[in-house]
This record gives structure tokens, sequence and C-alpha cells, in this order.
């Protein structure tokens, strides 16, 4: 960390602000036919994300975006949610499920809640574990649900190790 601001503008949180309990939620965002088809041109090319005319034909009934997609989207948002924690994060899922289509137009916001902290005996490493979810804005069903942890080393406790 050099800058006193994190890149949301706000003073860095470490792992002594962070709250069992918290939960964050992202803006709104809007995924459009144009972005699915765009992405999955790029990284997951079946039919049924790339061409709007034959996807009318799935089980879906319309292009949907690519887990890879709804994963890059979680990713995104979790950075507006997050990106205020000072740490050096590797994420760990312990459970991920895609449970329903992103369709195009979909509203989606994402959510965080800080489930449990952990100061493991290694004194440059701590932990959190976490649940987060993407969620249709309208009527509240999870369209991905992801469990697991986030092991992080945060800045003071590095320099104090090193």
């Amino acid at each position: 960390m050099t800058d006193t601001l994190s890149p949301l503008g706000t003073p860095w949180r470490t792992f002594e602000d962070l709250v069992v309990g918290e939960t964050r939620v992202s803006p709104t965002r809007t995924v459009t036919e144009a972005e699915i088809v765009e992405f999955a041109r790029a990284h997951d090319p079946q039919w049924f994300h790339t061409d709007p005319e034959a996807a009318r034909a799935s089980v879906f009934g319309q292009v949907v975006a690519s887990g890879i997609h709804v994963l890059a989207i979680w990713r995104q948002m979790d950075h507006a949610i997050n990106g205020d924690i000072d740490f050096v994060c590797g994420v760990g899922w312990d459970r991920l499920r895609l449970k329903r289509a992103v369709r195009a137009d979909a509203l989606i916001a994402g959510a965080d809640f800080q489930k449990q902290l952990r100061l493991p005996p290694k004194l440059f490493v701590a932990g959190t574990r976490f649940g987060s979810w993407i969620l249709r804005r309208t009527g509240g069903h999870a369209h991905m649900q992801l469990r697991g942890a986030k092991p992080f080393a945060h800045s003071r406790i590095l320099t104090a190790a090193q």
C-alpha cells in the first residue's frame, strides 16, 4: 500500500477493521446481450452464449452469460465492495454454485457477508471466511453463490514480520 486512500477513495481497512456479520452490497449492474456475446466470443464460444438467434432454441430461450463471465462480473463487484481492504488476496473457494442463468438485460448486484475472521499461528497470514452472491435486483434470487475463504496478509502484519 503506497497511497493513503484506497481505489474506492476511502481510507484503507485492515484485518482488524473487518467485522463478523458485516454485509456489503455493490451497485447494481445490467448485463447486456451485446456484453454476453462479446465476452463469449472471446472466452467461451458456445452457441447459446454467442448466437442470439440459435440460442432461442436452447433450454434458456435466449443467450445467457457463461459461468466464466459470471465469475468475472463477480470479481468486478467484489472489488467495488472490498476494494478498500489492504490485503494480498488469494481467494480459495470451498463451494461454488451457479444456480440460475444470468440472462440478457438482467439487473444484478453483488453481496458479500463476512462470516469469520481468524489469525492462524503464522504471524503474517490472516484469513476470513465469507459468503458472496450475485443477486437479481428484482426478486432477490441468487444467480451465483460462493462460499469460501480469503487468506490474506495486510501490510502492517507483513511489515512487522519482515
